[in-house]
C-alpha cells in the first residue's frame, strides 16, 4: 500500500507532463506501429526488475495480452487512423497466431484501419497474421510464399542397430507414437492418418483466413497455395498483397491515402536505374505521422493510478513445456512438478484470488508428475473455479492436467488429446561388446537388473512392463472420464493416444468451447459471478522460494536438433529429467508444421 501510495504521488505531480505526453503520443490521422519481430506468446512474462551487467536483460517477447490492451485504447481513441503492423519475422504456434490475428480482428471491427508491411516478404504464418488487415505491403525483391504445411519424420532404428543399441518401446493406445522413430524406418499409417488431419485443418484456416482477408474464393485462395512462392510483383498481380514498396514509400502511400490499389511498377519507365530511384524517394510529398506501440500505451499507462487497496484478482497458473516431477537443469522449457504444486496451492489459500486460468502449452511428460499436479487441481477446484485454456499444445500429460477443470477452452487450431502412455529404454549390450568391455552381475532378486541397460528384458519382465502401462492407461481414461462427466466406455474410442485438434477435440466432448485466453477469461468471470467483470487476471508463481536449478549445458539435444533430429532432441531431453518415469508425453512432430 505504501508503494502504490508513493507512486500515486509522484504521478499525480507529474500529470501536466504525462497529459502532455499523451497529447503527442496519440497521431491525429497517423499510425501506431506495433513492431512484431520474433517470439509471439500468449501472457506478458513477468518483467525482469534487475539486469547483471554479465547477463544483458533480453528483449520480452509480444504478447497477445500488450496487443489487446493496446487494442482496447486505439479504439477509444479517435486520433490514431489505425494501427500499422510491421512484421519481419514472427515465432509462435498455431494457437497463439489466431489468438493474435482474432485480436487484429477485434481492431478493425472497432473502427480502425490495419495495415501490413512485411519488409522480408512473407510466409504461411505473416500471411496468416497479415490476413486481418486491410491491406498488405511487402518489400521489393522478396518473396511471398504461401506453401502449405508438411511434417518430416527422423527415423533412427538402423542408425541405432549400426552402433549397437537396441531400443525397447511400449506403448498403450494405437496412436501413441513417440517411440516410434527408435523402432521403426518410416511413419505407421496410425501416426500417417493423426498427422493428416492435422495438417488438413492447419490448411484449411490457412485457406479460409486468405480467402476472408483478400476478399476471394475458397478455391482461388487453395490455388495461391499451391502455385506458391511468388516474386512481389507477381503477389501483386494475383491479388495476393496490394503493394510493394520500400518503409519510406509506405508513409507517402498511407498519407496520400493509396492503399489499397495498384501502384505503379517498382521502377519506373525503366533504364533510370538508383539514380532516378533516389530522385523520386526524394521527390515524395510529406509523409503520414508514426507512433511506436510502446510509447502509445508507455503515455496511456502514465495516466493511471494504482489501486490503494489489494483487489480480487484472477490468477493464472501458467504449465509451460514438458512436464517433470523436478527440473535438473536449465535451458530447457519446463514445468516443474515441484513449481507447479507451490503455485495452485498458493492460489487455493489466497483469499484475494476468485478463481484460476490454467494456461497449458505443453506435449506432457512424466506420468508421476503429471497425476500429482491434476491432484492439486483437483483440490483447487473443489473451493474455486477452474478454465483450462489450451495454447499450442495440450495433449497427453497437457490433457491429464487439464481434465480436472470445470471447463476446457481451446483454440481451433491447439493440439490436444493424446490420452495414452508410453515407455522406453535402451539395451546396450551390443555396443559394450564392440567396444570391448564385458558385463558380469551378480544379484539377489529375480529381477534385480531389471532397470539395467546391459541386456534386454525377458517375456516375463516384459509382461511386467506391460502389466505397469496398463494400469497407468486405465488411470488416464478415469481420469479423463471423471474431468469430463462421461462414462469411460466412451472416452476409451477417444483416447488410444491420438491427437486431435482444438476443433476436432470440442466436436468429440474434450473440450468444452473454442476460443482463446481472453474466451477463458470471459467464462471464468461467468462462473465467479457479476461482479467479476472487472477483476483482472494476475499470473500466480510459488508462496516460497524455490531455488532455480543449476545451469548446464545439453550437449546431446543441441547437435541431435543440428542435425535435423528435433523431435529426438526433446525425448532426450525429457529422458534426462524423466530418467526411470513413465510418460504421458506427445511426439512434437506434428506439432512443427513448416
Amino acid at each position: 500500500m505504501i508503494a502504490a501510495l508513493l507512486i500515486n504521488l509522484l504521478r499525480l505531480l507529474l500529470l501536466p507532463v504525462s497529459a502532455l505526453r499523451w497529447a503527442f503520443a496519440a497521431p491525429r490521422g497517423g499510425y501506431v506501429v506495433l513492431e512484431i519481430d520474433g517470439r509471439v506468446v500468449d501472457l506478458q512474462p513477468p518483467r525482469v526488475r534487475l539486469a547483471l551487467w554479465w547477463r544483458p536483460r533480453q528483449r520480452a517477447p509480444l504478447s497477445v495480452e500488450r496487443v489487446r490492451e493496446l487494442g482496447k485504447h486505439l479504439m477509444k481513441d479517435p486520433r490514431p487512423a489505425g494501427l500499422l503492423l510491421r512484421m519481419r519475422s514472427v515465432h509462435a504456434g498455431p494457437a497463439v497466431i489466431a489468438s493474435l490475428r482474432d485480436a487484429l480482428l477485434e481492431i478493425r471491427a472497432g473502427g480502425k484501419d490495419i495495415v501490413a508491411y512485411l519488409p522480408m516478404g512473407a510466409d504461411n504464418t505473416m500471411l496468416l497474421l497479415a490476413s486481418a488487415a486491410r491491406a498488405v505491403v511487402v518489400g521489393p525483391e522478396t518473396l511471398v510464399s504461401p506453401l502449405g504445411f508438411a511434417v518430416e519424420g527422423r527415423y533412427v532404428r538402423r542408425a541405432l542397430e549400426q552402433v549397437g543399441v537396441e531400443p525397447e518401446v511400449f506403448a498403450k493406445g494405437m496412436y501413441k507414437n513417440a517411440g516410434e522413430v527408435l523402432v521403426r524406418d518410416s511413419m505407421s499409417e496410425a501416426q500417417r492418418e493423426q498427422v493428416g488431419a492435422l495438417l488438413d485443418a492447419r490448411l484449411a484456416d490457412l485457406i479460409a483466413s486468405l480467402a476472408q482477408g483478400r476478399r476471394v474464393d475458397r478455391e482461388t485462395a487453395a490455388r495461391w497455395i499451391d502455385e506458391a512462392p511468388y516474386g512481389a510483383e507477381q503477389a501483386v498481380a494475383r491479388g495476393i498483397v496490394d503493394a510493394v514498396a520500400y518503409e519510406d514509400e509506405l508513409e507517402h502511400m498511407l498519407a496520400t491515402g493509396l492503399l489499397p490499389g495498384t501502384i505503379a511498377p517498382r521502377r519506373a519507365q525503366g533504364g533510370a536505374g538508383e539514380a532516378d530511384g533516389g530522385a523520386r524517394a526524394a521527390a515524395l510529398p510529406a509523409r503520414t505521422r508514426l507512433v511506436s506501440a510502446a510509447r502509445y500505451l508507455g503515455a496511456r499507462r502514465a495516466l493511471s493510478m494504482r489501486p490503494m487497496w489489494p483487489r480480487p484478482i484472477i490468477g493464472v497458473v501458467e504449465v509451460h513445456g514438458a512436464i517433470v516431477s523436478r527440473a535438473r537443469f536449465r535451458g530447457a522449457s519446463l514445468a516443474s512438478e515441484e513449481r507447479l504444486v507451490a503455485s495452485l496451492r498458493a492460489a487455493r489459500q489466497n483469499p484475494r484470488i476468485r478463481g484460476v486460468i490454467l494456461h497449458i502449452d505443453s506435449p506432457g511428460g512424466s506420468a508421476l508428475a503429471s497425476d500429482r499436479i491434476h491432484h492439486e487441481v483437483t483440490r483447487l477446484a473443489e473451493v474455486k473455479p477452474v478454465v483450462a485454456c489450451m495454447s499450442n499444445v495440450a495433449a497427453s500429460g497437457g490433457y491429464y492436467v487439464a481434465a480436472a477443470a470445470h471447463a476446457i477452452v481451446a483454440q481451433p487450431q491447439t493440439i490436444t488429446g493424446s490420452i495414452g502412455v508410453v515407455s522406453a529404454r535402451f539395451a546396450l549390450g551390443p555396443l559394450l561388446e564392440r567396444l570391448g568391455v564385458s558385463t558380469d552381475v551378480v544379484k539377489r532378486g529375480a529381477r534385480a537388473d531389471l532397470f539395467s541397460p546391459s541386456r534386454r528384458l525377458d517375456a516375463g519382465e516384459r509382461s511386467v512392463m506391460e502389466r505397469e502401462l496398463d494400469a497407468i492407461y486405465g488411470t488416464f481414461l478415469r481420469v479423463v472420464a471423471r474431468g469430463r462427466r462421461r462414462p469411460v466406455e466412451e472416452i476409451e474410442p477417444l483416447a488410444q493416444g491420438r491427437v486431435y485438434s482444438g476443433a476436432e477435440a470440442q466436436a468429440r466432448g474434450l473440450v468444452d468451447m473454442l476460443g482463446g485466453f481472453e474466451r477463458a477469461l470471459h467464462e471464468l468471470r461467468q462462473m465467479i459471478g457479476p461482479k467479476a467483470a472487472a477483476i483482472e487476471p494476475t499470473i500466480v508463481r510459488a508462496s516460497r522460494y524455490i531455488p532455480p536449478p543449476p545451469l548446464l549445458p545439453a550437449p546431446v539435444p543441441t547437435l541431435l536438433e543440428l542435425v535435423g533430429l528435433r523431435g529426438i532432441a526433446g525425448e532426450v531431453a525429457l529422458a534426462i529429467h524423466c530418467e526411470g518415469e513413465r510418460v504421458l508425453t506427445y511426439c512434437g512432430e506434428a506439432a512443427d508444421l513448416d
